[in-house]
């Protein structure tokens, strides 16, 4: 198989939760219109941009000391494009009331679904639940891309292939945690800014242990998805999920 064919293969695993999120969002009734599904993940890429711009600030670490390396791996990186995609959120957030309608009223109908039925396709449409949404679909869009940039310059297979199938899902964890900071910020400025510190945190240790040859792959692999099943039951319950 030529570099070619691998660099797609890497892309397409990539996107997969993008797939799976639009079946889930679909299926589940979220208050997610497609317009709005793909103002998010363009977001993403224009995230992925601002985060460009404000890493090129910062001098090349010449020294690879643990200081230096912890400093590019949580500031360098993490936080850029957390700052990245938080402006790009703030902006969506803005914009939300603009871009979408609300949903024409429904006479009230009995349901004689159970309890446990009517959990799983009833979403909170607060702020907080449409923040972690929109915040989920930028960062998968911002995964897509930076897995393609990844892939086509990293010469090592392991580590392409490791964030291959953890980037969409760390990204949209993270990016989750960020959103619901954007689009609650207003009401709870206190509690938005522990939520974009601990997007940061995640997304660095994360990257500490991508890169770090003394930790198995198998880390990263848990915490990421450790870090999108606490995005899933934010978004399915409309409650805070653990920071």
């Amino acid at each position: 198989m030529t570099g070619l064919w691998i660099l797609l293969l890497l892309i397409l695993i990539s996107a997969l939760p993008v797939i799976a999120s639009a079946i889930w969002f679909r299926r589940c009734k979220t208050p997610v219109s497609l317009p709005w599904f793909l103002y998010s993940l363009l977001g993403g890429g224009l995230a992925l941009l601002i985060a460009g711009l404000l890493q090129s600030f910062f001098p090349p670490l010449n020294t690879p000391t643990m200081r230096t390396v912890l400093f590019k791996l949580f500031i360098q990186i993490a936080l850029t494009e957390e700052t990245g995609r938080l402006l790009i959120l703030l902006l969506l957030c803005a914009l939300h009331p603009r871009l979408t309608r609300p949903a024409p009223l429904q006479p009230e109908i009995p349901d004689l679904r159970s309890t446990d039925q009517r959990s799983v396709d009833r979403f909170d449409q607060g702020p907080q639940a449409v923040g972690a949404i929109t915040g989920l679909l930028t960062g998968l869009g911002f995964a897509v891309i930076e897995t393609a940039a990844y892939s086509a310059i990293d010469t090592s297979l392991s580590i392409a292939l490791v964030r291959t199938l953890t980037a969409a899902l760390i990204h949209g964890a993270c990016g989750s945690r960020v959103g619901i900071a954007a689009f609650t910020l207003k009401t709870a400025p206190a509690r938005s800014l522990r939520r974009f510190a601990s997007a940061v945190a995640i997304h660095g240790m994360y990257n500490f242990m991508v890169v770090n040859p003394g930790l198995p792959a198998f880390f990263p692999i848990l915490l990421a998805f450790a870090a999108l099943l606490s995005t899933i039951q934010t978004i399915r319950t409309g409650q805070s999920a653990a920071s």
